[in-house]
This record gives structure tokens, C-alpha cells and sequence, in this order.
């Protein structure tokens, strides 16, 4: 552009078969300080921009002739318009004679910008080509700019929609960089300095090379972030960021964009080198900031979860029972499992007890229905009710109906399923009340597996509890007591899935950790509930 903005030092593609016209046009052009490319026909023309495109430099403008010997003006103009890299060519036609009223709609549907009859003066040719150049870049700018929205439309959806730390991290990554053009990390560092990375796909093999660089990457970002709100773009010297974040063994400068979460807390950063970096301007600058900024607001309730799923484990660890934790059973042998769910996975409310009675021993695994702090939180208010109600009572379909009424007495909102199992050590002989829960499974070591046929209501209905249903277990038999996060799966049937795990267990090596092991294989992988898991038998 000149000082006016005006488009200048532009190169011509000029197509016309006479060639007095095509100097003429020539030297009008040269003198305004033009660099010209003359084609004699439309096919000439093509292959001249195509060996163009090779090269990354097309002409600025194309003057076509309306009539040239191989094809119309109109019809190179609709082949150029076709083509996605050369669509945006400006074409001004030209004719020595003027264009006909009724046929002024073919520049137009060509794709043409003007229209010029010759012989013309030098000023207005001049004129009609700046102005065909000046409207080609500015939708050129305007598609661009459109361009950069959507990416970073699409990278906030990407972002918003994350349900981890980690795939919120590496979302922004893929965003930032192509906006930037450039490899990219994203860093989330959360209140315990654990830090949160993410990469752009096919662009990195960004890796923390060890603890020095970790605590590196952590004080920069509290240093740079402390005190501040808001966005904060700036750029670090490569020996304060750490060697090989974006190339492995090779230390750049890095160009920052830093937000933190809420009230000076968990820095976000979105991280690009600055070598190999296209130069960003103002606009480039603000829609990296705004991604930042997405980035942070998106991160906040997911730090908060992990927050709370912390506190929600620490809960649940602190009271089920471990394996070397279990009370003496005489006459009972017991195992236990507790799987939590996958990290993307709120926490639930699943518990297991064993628990000595006047009549024996008595073994529960339940879960509170929902997911979040709240459902742990009655977990462990159920496991404390339950293990004051057997002082003094042990059957299982009393107990039922208590957990029930004091469920519904301080909170009506939630439900939970539970199944309890009173045996008796010395003779075998096994009640069970089951409150919405999957049926305990006998297993045999005959290789045969079946289900307790025992059901009810679940707690918190206000719904009568029927009697237990009696089963007598053989010394050599193992009963089988698990939530419903085992096997549940989206899409399949529950029946299905019982049917599944009656196969596996009745399939398992003998011993009490062999089939827990065993289903854990079989079913506990990357599952969306918490897993427990009781098997027990007689001593």
C-alpha cells in the first residue's frame, strides 16, 4: 500500500491476443509502477498462474479481454473463480467495444470486479485496478478474520466441553496453535502445584524432562501471575523458560498468554514459541487472549471437582474398611475390593461393612444413587446408622426398614439400594433383604454360580420390606456381594451384564481374592461408577 493506502507496486497478469493492445495496457501500467505478465490466451494465462501457485506468488490483478481466440474472458474468469487458490484473484474485463446493457450481468456472474472499455485514459485504468485490488484484500482480510473466529469458536466449544483437566489442557493447546501457527502447550496449575499440560497434536513432543523443570515452569507461572487480573500476554527469555517444551534439547523464547482462574488463584497459560512464529498483530493478540480466558473459566469448576473429589475419597478410604483394617470374623473368611471411578468421573456414594452381630456375622454393600460429595457424604452416615442398629438387631429386613426411615427423615431427596446378608458361622444358614440392589452371587466350587432370588424396594421409598429369603451355604461355597458401577455398562442390558458376571465368577480359581481379582479383570477397567466388591466364606 502508498501513503493514501491505496494498492501500489502490484503485479498484472494481462491477457489479450492483439498485441498493440497488450502493449499499450503494458506501458500504461509500467508507468504507474506496475510489474506485468502478458498472456496471449486463455490457456496461456492458466498455465502462467499455475506456475505461480508453485512458486506462492500470484498476481495481484488479471486484466482479461472479453474475447480471446481459445475461450471467452467470461469463461477464464468462471475457471479462475472455481479454483479455491485462485477464487480470490481480482479480474477486471476489457473490450475495445462497449459492453451491451443486457450483457453487463455476465461480469458479474463470471466473478469479475469491473469492466473496462479501451481505449481508455492512463487514469481511469489505473483507477479501476486499484479499486478491483483495494476490494480483493479487504474480503481477503474479512475471510481471514472469519477464518480466525471460527477457529477459536471451535477451540472454545472444544474447550467448554472438556471433562478433565488434562483434555481441557490439551484442547486449548490445539487451539492456541492454530492461531498462532506455531507448536503450542498449555499449562494449568492447580492449587496443590500440581501442573495440568497439554500439547497440540503433530506439532510437539513437549514432555516435563524431570522435577527442576516442573518446579521451573510452576514458579514462572506464579511469579508472572501474582497480583495481577485479567489477561496478561507477554514474552519469557529462554533461560527462564526451560530447554525442550517445544523441541526437544532446544531452547526458545516463549510468547505468553497468562489468566488466572479466580481471586489469584491456578494460573493459566497458554504457551507458544516465539521462533517460527508468524507475526501477530493487535486482532491475533486479542483472540489468544480470549481463548485464555475460556481457557481459565472453563478450568475453574473442574478444579473445583477435583477439589471435592478429593475431599469425597478421603471420606470414602477414611471410612471403608481396608483389607488388613477388617474386624475379626470368626468362623468367616472375608475379601474386599474398592475401585473409584475413572478421573473424569464424579465420585459416588458405594460402601461395603462387615460387621459382628448377636446372630452371626453380618455382611452390606450398598450405594447412595447420584454422583458428587454429597452422595458420600450419606454413604457414610448409612454405614453409621447401620452399625449402631445391629448392637441390638440383626435382622437383615428390620435393619432395611430403619436405613429406610432414617433416609427419608433427614433426606427425603436421596435413595440409595443396599443388600445385606446375615450368616451364621456355625451352620451356614444365610438371610438376605435386598433393597433395589444386585443379588448376592453363590459360587460354587462345583464351577456353578447362582443368584440369590431376593428383592424389595429401595431406601428412601417409604415402601414396606418384605421378609429375607433363606439360603444355606456349604463350606466350599463363596458368596458374592457387589455394587452395580462392576458391570453396569451404557447401551447394555442389566440383565445381560448379571448373566456375565455369574459366567466369570462361576469360571474363577478357587479363593476368596481369585474371584475378586478376577472380575476385576473381567469388568473393572475404565468404568464411569465406583466398584465394591465383598466375597466372603465360611472358616
Amino acid at each position: 500500500m502508498d501513503v493514501d493506502g491505496k494498492p501500489s507496486d502490484m503485479t498484472v497478469l494481462v491477457v489479450e491476443d492483439p498485441a498493440a493492445g497488450r502493449y499499450a495496457l503494458g506501458r500504461v501500467l509500467r508507468r504507474a509502477g506496475h510489474r506485468v505478465v502478458p498472456a496471449t490466451t486463455a490457456g496461456e494465462a492458466l498455465d502462467e498462474v499455475d506456475v505461480r501457485l508453485r512458486k506462492g506468488i500470484l498476481p495481484d490483478v488479471a486484466l482479461v479481454d472479453v474475447g480471446l481466440p481459445d475461450m471467452s474472458g467470461f469463461e477464464l474468469c468462471r475457471r479462475l473463480k472455481a479454483r479455491p487458490r485462485t477464487a480470490g484473484l481480482p479480474v477486471v474485463h476489457f473490450s475495445a467495444s462497449a459492453l451491451a446493457p443486457g450483457d453487463r450481468h455476465r461480469v458479474l456472474d463470471a466473478g469479475g470486479e469491473a469492466y473496462l472499455t479501451v481505449p481508455a485514459e492512463p487514469e481511469e485504468i489505473e483507477a479501476v485496478v486499484r479499486s478491483a485490488v483495494r476490494a480483493a484484500r479487504l474480503r481477503a482480510d474479512d475471510r481471514a478474520v472469519l477464518r480466525r473466529l471460527t477457529l477459536l469458536s471451535e477451540a472454545i466449544v472444544t474447550v467448554q466441553t472438556a471433562r478433565s483437566l488434562p483434555e481441557l489442557a490439551d484442547a486449548a493447546a490445539e487451539g492456541t496453535a492454530r492461531l498462532t501457527g506455531t507448536p503450542a502447550a498449555v499449562f494449568v496449575l492447580g492449587t496443590d502445584d500440581e501442573l495440568y499440560r497439554g500439547l497440540s497434536r503433530d506439532r510437539t513432543s513437549l514432555a516435563l524432562p524431570d522435577e527442576d523443570a516442573h518446579r521451573a515452569v510452576a514458579a514462572v507461572l506464579r511469579r508472572l501471575t501474582r497480583g495481577q487480573a485479567g489477561v496478561q500476554l507477554t514474552t519469557v527469555p529462554a533461560p527462564l523458560w526451560p530447554a525442550g517444551f517445544f523441541r526437544p534439547g532446544v531452547q526458545h523464547d516463549a510468547r505468553l498468554a497468562l489468566v488466572l482462574t479466580e481471586e489469584g488463584r491456578a494460573p493459566v497459560c497458554l504457551a507458544a514459541p516465539t521462533r517460527g512464529m508468524r507475526r501477530l498483530g493487535p486482532e491475533d493478540e486479542a483472540l489468544v487472549a480470549r481463548l485464555a480466558q475460556a481457557t481459565a473459566l472453563a478450568a475453574e469448576p473442574l478444579l473445583m471437582y477435583q477439589a471435592e473429589r478429593h475431599v469425597a475419597l478421603t471420606l470414602q478410604h477414611s471410612f471403608l474398611p481396608q483389607p488388613h483394617r477388617l474386624p475379626s470374623l470368626p468362623g468367616v473368611d472375608v475379601a474386599v475390593r474398592y475401585v473409584p471411578a475413572s478421573r473424569q468421573t464424579e465420585i459416588g456414594g458405594d460402601f461395603y461393612a462387615v460387621l459382628r452381630t448377636g446372630q452371626g456375622v453380618l455382611a452390606v454393600v450398598g450405594d447412595v444413587v447420584g454422583h458428587s460429595l454429597e452422595a458420600a457424604t450419606v454413604m457414610v452416615e448409612i454405614r453409621h446408622a447401620l452399625r449402631a442398629y445391629c448392637v441390638e438387631e440383626s435382622d437383615p429386613a428390620v435393619l432395611a426398614g430403619r436405613l429406610d426411615r432414617m433416609l427419608r427423615h433427614y433426606h427425603p431427596e436421596v435413595t440409595a439400594t443396599v443388600c445385606l446378608a446375615l450368616i451364621d458361622p456355625d451352620t451356614g444358614r444365610t438371610r438376605v433383604a435386598n433393597a433395589g440392589h444386585i443379588p448376592p452371587l453363590v459360587v460354587r466350587d462345583a464351577g456353578s454360580a447362582d443368584y440369590v432370588e431376593a428383592a424389595g424396594p429401595l431406601l428412601g421409598l417409604g415402601v414396606p420390606h418384605p421378609p429375607p429369603t433363606e439360603v444355606l451355604l456349604e463350606r466350599t461355597d463363596r458368596l458374592l456381594m457387589v455394587t452395580d458401577g462392576l458391570i453396569e455398562t451404557r447401551g447394555t442390558d442389566l440383565s445381560v451384564s448379571m448373566e456375565q458376571l455369574r459366567a466369570a465368577a462361576a469360571g474363577s480359581l478357587p479363593g476368596l481374592d481369585a474371584l475378586c481379582d478376577t472380575l476385576l479383570t473381567c469388568f473393572g477397567h475404565d468404568r464411569e461408577d465406583d466398584i465394591a466388591m465383598l466375597a466372603l466364606r465360611l472358616g
